[in-house]
């Protein structure tokens, strides 16, 4: 059936995936693979959490669709191969739905979002302990933080899974210690200028750092990512300044580039504080 003979919406996109794989349609999206369209797949994530960011339901519409163009993507050229079917994905994602959630579809029951959780992760370490052999060892409870997270985020997922098994701080001052105790090692890297040393000590420090914003109940990955924000504000602040001194930046001393990132402080505070009251 052509296209646009086809009513369904969701039946029409995946038809007019199939028609440019098909012989005669798009050179471009036959010669695609899994791994090519791995870029497109994060990217169309990210422009979502950007919408949301910015409170655009318009633009998070057309950002959802193309989040869910690249789900069919996949899924069609999995069909070419024989690999699977887009109905086998929805099937899929169906009943892991109904089956995490057994205290909304059978008699289990969870009457906080905590226990709820708890379910989820019993069940699916049932789920990966089906997978293996009564011989095989166990599989790690880090087995599905996937690799390709950000950074951030996936020290926090490892710290999260690891924490639920009980290897974690009890205390905010142990996990602040534990910081401390980083830098500590991170200076003395320095001092030796072993410049591999160092870089493998920085990455404990950040990694013991997403542990405080985890034990603090914030996102590490989010928090960064607003401050990164907020550089991008005030430092633009700072060359709107040189540019109304009709200057380049690079020709200002830093002095005053300080000056300017101060005031560009003092107003973004005194705008958080105008919208919270």
């Amino acid at each position: 059936m052509a296209f646009h003979e086809i009513s369904d919406p969701f039946r029409r996109l995946v038809r007019i995936m199939e028609r440019l794989q098909e012989p005669g349609g798009c050179p471009w999206d036959r010669e695609q693979t899994h791994e090519s369209l791995k870029p497109y797949m994060i990217e169309e994530a990210y422009e979502a959490l950007d919408a949301i960011d910015r409170g655009d339901y318009s633009d998070l519409k057309e950002e959802l669709g193309d989040v869910l163009l690249q789900v069919v993507f996949h899924s069609v050229l999995a069909q070419r191969f024989d690999r699977f079917e887009i109905d086998e994905v929805i099937a899929s994602a169906s009943d892991k739905m109904v089956r995490r959630h057994p205290h909304v579809f059978a008699e289990v029951e969870a009457a906080t979002a905590g226990e709820v959780t708890d379910n989820w992760d019993q069940l699916k370490a049932e789920e990966r302990a089906a997978k293996v052999s009564p011989t095989e060892a166990p599989p790690s409870v880090l087995t599905n933080v996937p690799r390709h997270l950000p950074a951030l985020l996936k020290a926090q997922r490892m710290q999260e899974k690891a924490g639920r098994v009980g290897f974690e701080w009890e205390t905010m001052e142990q996990v602040l210690a534990k910081v401390e105790e980083e830098v500590a090692e991170l200076r003395e890297a320095l001092a030796e200028k072993d410049t591999v040393h160092a870089a493998e000590e920085l990455g404990d420090l950040i990694f013991a750092l997403s542990n405080v914003a985890r034990h603090l109940g914030v996102d590490a990955e989010e928090t960064v990512r607003r401050t990164c924000e907020k550089f991008r504000s005030r430092f633009a602040a700072v060359e709107a300044c040189a540019h109304n001194q009709g200057r380049e930046l690079k020709q200002m001393p830093l002095a005053e580039m300080m000056a300017a990132w101060n005031q560009a402080k003092v107003v973004c505070t005194d705008d958080s504080e105008e919208q919270g009251s």
